[in-house]
């Protein structure tokens, strides 16, 4: 609201000498005249401040920006998110939702962010337990050759001496409508091309229902990537209610694009798979909270988010061991610094993101009382390779504040604002209207290692998160840190 008229001397001298004798001392002040400035700041949260006057403030914090860059990029943090990285990852391998090594996973960064002197809990949830079990594939014709294959998420196994069939191949769902006549019975084979992700991950999703629809007996989907070296690439798939569940598995694109170049010479192929996999009631984990409470208004949280856990292959080091360590570096590095800022700092690692952000829409189901409290929310996701921009959803008004805020990442040459932050853990948040951001990193071989055995920490450079860290730790300090919440 606005305010009419001047306020009571008294009070403005009341607010101006409050705001000056702040319990804090690593807010960056500025010495401020007694006259409009002091009236200026005292003005409640409600009224709109200028631009030039939010530009004013956060470029007050260059200063203590550039501490956190030295810290981590050039001083004793350096390498540090990449050397718990890897002692996590080669401790405890990958962590796949409702195993015993997901169990580990969150015991090892509960007990390692306590020894870390972080505030630390566990929130209880309910996930997913599927087992892939035992798994192969072979073609018999028209000649033999073993098929490597990962199965995918929530299938349902083979009968024990599995399913021997002729295979029909397509290229889209479009295809196969228009084949829907000699699919009964068979084995489909997807080998639709990469165009990116987001659009060619649908086949993986629901190929399974789709083939299932027109007498499938089972399905193998060419893997999501654009790169292969015959590596299978897993994930979770979805069953459509009402049709019926047919065992499903992701081959490689080497074996996929054989058997298109064989159909397409008119030659018979059989194929026999077997899956072992099965789905348990689902089981007991955690989300992991480590937090720096604010000094001012702990009540209010800026969020920063990676999960802890990871497919059954590879050791989970891009997807998205990660993102979780920088999430937990950040707060490492304001806690080196002596550092506190106005908002909570939180740090929440994710559990059984893979199955959908099951262990994120418990928490936001948990905490979306408190919705007009969460300043920001953070989701690194997509690898911690070299940093380009930051991504972000909010308001008109929000963004502007982000834009002058990633203006103190100049030292290291990381300045752009992009549109859209995204992450399955955060988008129940974002949808609900709370500003949302997600690192932008020079992701071009991220599909080549995602949910396959080369996602290991071969893949990580030290450099590069060194960068992540640096720019996670500045923004998340500065906006938890500022006079006002960011504007809806």
């Amino acid at each position: 609201m606005a305010w009419e008229g001047t306020l009571p001397f008294f009070l403005s001298f009341f607010m101006f000498f409050f705001m000056l004798s702040s319990p804090c001392d690593c807010h960056p002040h500025r010495t401020l005249p007694m006259g409009s400035v002091a009236v200026a700041r005292a003005v409640s949260n409600d009224t709109a401040r200028k631009a030039s006057d939010i530009a004013t403030e956060i470029a007050d914090y260059a200063d203590v920006a550039k501490r956190i860059i030295d810290l981590a990029v050039f001083g004793a943090a350096q390498n540090r998110s990449y050397r718990r990285l890897a002692d996590f990852t080669d401790t405890i391998g990958n962590r796949v939702s409702g195993s015993e090594n997901l169990n580990m996973a969150i015991k090892y960064m509960y007990n390692a962010m306590t020894q870390d002197g972080l505030d630390v809990h566990l929130e209880p949830v309910k996930i997913p337990h599927w087992v892939r079990g035992k798994e192969s594939a072979v073609m018999i014709v028209p000649r033999v050759k073993n098929l490597a294959i990962l199965g995918l998420g929530s299938s349902v196994g083979t009968p024990p001496e599995g399913i021997e069939a002729e295979v029909l191949v397509v290229q889209s769902f479009e295809e196969l409508k228009h084949r829907a006549s000699e699919a009964t019975g068979k084995i489909v084979v997807f080998n639709q091309p990469f165009v990116s992700y987001g659009e060619t991950v649908a086949y993986r999703a629901y190929g399974a229902s789709e083939a299932a629809k027109v007498g499938a007996v089972a399905t193998l989907i060419r893997s999501i990537t654009p790169f292969s070296i015959n590596s299978p690439h897993t994930g979770w798939q979805d069953y459509q209610d009402g049709v019926k569940r047919i065992p499903t598995a992701c081959i490689t694109v080497e074996d996929a694009e054989l058997m298109w170049r064989l159909s397409k010479r008119g030659q018979k192929i059989m194929i026999r798979v077997t899956m072992a996999a099965k789905t348990f009631p689902d089981a007991d984990s955690f989300n992991t909270v480590a937090e720096i409470k604010g000094w001012q208004h702990p009540e209010q949280v800026v969020l920063l988010s990676g999960h802890l856990d990871s497919w059954d292959v590879g050791q989970g080091a891009m997807d998205d061991g990660g993102g979780a360590m920088i999430s937990w570096e950040v707060l490492s590095l304001i806690k080196d610094l002596g550092l506190r800022p106005r908002r909570t700092l939180r740090t929440v690692l994710w559990t059984a993101e893979e199955q959908g952000g099951v262990g994120a829409q418990q928490y936001y189901n948990l905490h979306k009382v408190n919705i007009s409290n969460f300043d920001l929310v953070m989701e690194s996701d997509l690898g911690t390779f070299r940093p380009e921009a930051l991504q972000f959803t909010g308001s008109d008004a929000a963004r502007k504040v982000m834009e002058e805020v990633v203006k103190l990442l100049a030292p290291i040459n990381m300045t752009k604002l992009e549109t859209h932050g995204e992450g399955t853990d955060i988008s129940p948040w974002m949808q609900a209207g709370v500003p949302g951001a997600s690192l932008y990193v020079a992701d071009s071989r991220y599909f080549w290692f995602h949910h396959s055995e080369g996602d290991t920490m071969s893949v990580q450079d030290p450099q590069d998160m060194n960068l992540c860290s640096a720019l996670w730790a500045v923004v998340s300090f500065v906006v938890a840190d500022l006079q006002d919440m960011l504007p809806r």
